[in-house]
């Protein structure tokens, strides 16, 4: 067994993955769910959600940087704060991308059902069969990722540049025909005021969490130095896709063809299947049906495979740590890849898909999916600056700021995602990192980590209390300046003070050389 992955991504390669891989499930669903929220907003909320991320996506810039490592961003924290910290942190990250692949996978089964009408009940949730199918197309995202990171590549970039050709070709088409009076006539652009804008905000955050993708193949990449700008390129071109699509679909909405009363925002999310393809559908336009067809089979599966990919290098990251099997770090002689950790990856992946397929909605997945990510996430700003104060400097300029706005913007989606969540996240993480952390005998650094368990319980606890929760006895205006002001003035610096005062020397990083 060899013991290192093979160098061979480029910049294009990085900016297909981080494009074709954000574009999927999260535009096809998030933005009717968006819709039902937000109203016309939603291309607001798309454009402020996205705000947010490039200020998440600038700490990987820096960190990756520091650290070009597979499965980088479930091992930074390891550096500064030990192995509990980045057991908690690593698991989040994982709950992110388990749930992803299935996800990917049943939204694609709501296109195959358009074929073949048995797939999905009236209720909009799979049938057994279509269940199966889930299962069946996870497998089918193994080959995708087996036969080494060139085949990957060329897959991605052959597949990807024509899934995002139509994606583009299907957000025109319903433009053409819009309908543009749904801007203003049945409530205004914001007609659950502000409020309706940061709850559909979480459910872009699913979308926009692919930037995360490129770090994790850092260790793949010919030069470190090109992360950087292909995040910031990936930011630019799904925002886009996303915008025309949100102004398609809201445009396009024709109250009368989907049996419901006019100006009835919230219940666009009840639409039956994959939402655009419904639109589709009911306005005859044979071309536009066609092509959402595809986009609605196809996106879904690419983005899968390309997740399933990244997942396996998180499977990888913590088994270097020593949290997960030894197994999971050993790297196939043939083709390179961590194999046991893809196996197993699709394996629970498929496991997720059939138990879920019957249970919430698909809009329900992805909350839950969004709060386990950005708890995740919300650790790299307080790393960045934990790192610096321990003399790593980063290539950002202004990084306290960045880091400042990140962690609030993490701490915000975390807390718009609402109950219940954020509670079955934080159980079902707290849950798996004590499990593994006793199987695992991970003790290090468990003084240095009680800000971050703190940071999840005061999350908790305010998504319970405030409006998007269980009890609203605060507005959701006032709920996110306590969130922000207690996230900065807090959790920040005390996590920034939580770091260990130098970097670990019991820890290693591969040595990633570039290639001309």
């Amino acid at each position: 067994m060899m013991n290192s992955l093979k160098r061979d991504l480029d910049l294009k390669d990085l900016i297909i993955i981080g494009v074709a891989g954000a574009v999927g499930t999260g535009v096809l669903f998030s933005t009717a769910g968006m819709t039902a929220l937000a109203g016309p907003g939603v291309v607001i909320a798309w454009i402020v959600g996205a705000i947010m991320y490039l200020f998440v996506g600038l700490t990987y810039v820096d960190l990756s940087a520091l650290y070009p490592e597979a499965g980088g961003p479930s091992r930074y924290s390891l550096y500064s704060y030990g192995r509990i910290t980045n057991l908690i942190n690593a698991f989040a990250d994982l709950i992110w991308y388990l749930f992803i692949p299935p996800v990917e996978a049943l939204a694609s089964v709501e296109g195959i059902n358009y074929f073949y009408p048995h797939l999905i009940n009236t209720a909009g949730s799979p049938t057994t069969l279509g269940a199966l199918l889930g299962v069946i197309l996870m497998v089918l995202f193994f080959p995708f990722n087996y036969f080494g990171i060139r085949a990957f590549a060329k897959s991605t970039d052959f597949l990807g540049v024509i899934k995002l050709l139509l994606y583009i070709l299907v957000a025109i088409g319903f433009i053409a025909f819009a309908r543009f009076s749904n801007f203003t006539a049945y409530g205004g652009i914001v007609p659950f005021g502000v409020g309706g804008i940061f709850a559909a905000i979480p459910l872009g955050m699913f979308a926009f969490g692919s930037i995360r993708v490129i770090p994790d193949y850092a260790e793949e990449v010919r030069s470190p130095k090109i992360i950087g700008r292909a995040i910031i390129w990936v930011v630019l071109g799904q925002t886009l896709i996303y915008v025309l699509l949100a102004v398609g679909f809201l445009t396009s909405i024709n109250w009368v063809a989907l049996k419901l009363h006019a100006g009835s925002w919230s219940a666009i999310s009840s639409i039956a299947g994959n939402p655009f393809l419904t639109i589709a559908s009911g306005a005859h336009i044979g071309w536009l049906i066609a092509f959402t067809v595809i986009i609605a089979i196809l996106g879904p599966f690419v983005t899968g495979y390309i997740y399933q990919g990244a997942g396996t290098r998180i499977l990888l990251a913590m088994s270097r740590t020593g949290l997960v099997s030894a197994r999971m770090k050993e790297i196939n002689q043939h083709y390179a890849i961590p194999v046991w950790a893809l196996v197993v990856f699709t394996v629970v992946g498929a496991i997720v898909a059939y138990i879920a397929a019957p249970l919430p909605s698909i809009y329900n997945l992805i909350s839950d999916a969004v709060v386990a990510g950005y708890l995740g996430f919300a650790v790299n700003p307080v790393v960045m600056l934990a790192l610096r104060k321990q003399g790593r400097e980063g290539k950002l300029q202004q990084g306290g700021l960045v880091a400042a706005i990140a962690f609030a913007s993490a701490s915000l989606i975390v807390y718009w995602s609402g109950w219940p969540s954020v509670p079955y996240a934080s159980i079902l993480l707290i849950a798996a990192s004590i499990i593994f952390g006793l199987a695992y005998k991970v003790h290090e650094g468990a003084k240095n980590a009680i800000w971050y368990v703190a940071y999840i319980a005061f999350l908790t606890a305010m998504t319970y209390i405030g409006s998007v929760g269980a009890k609203k006895w605060i507005n959701i205006d006032v709920g996110s300046l306590i969130v922000v002001l207690v996230s900065l003035i807090v959790f920040l610096p005390w996590g920034v003070a939580s770091r260990l005062m130098q970097i670990d020397e019991n820890t290693t990083t591969p040595q990633i050389a570039e290639i001309p």
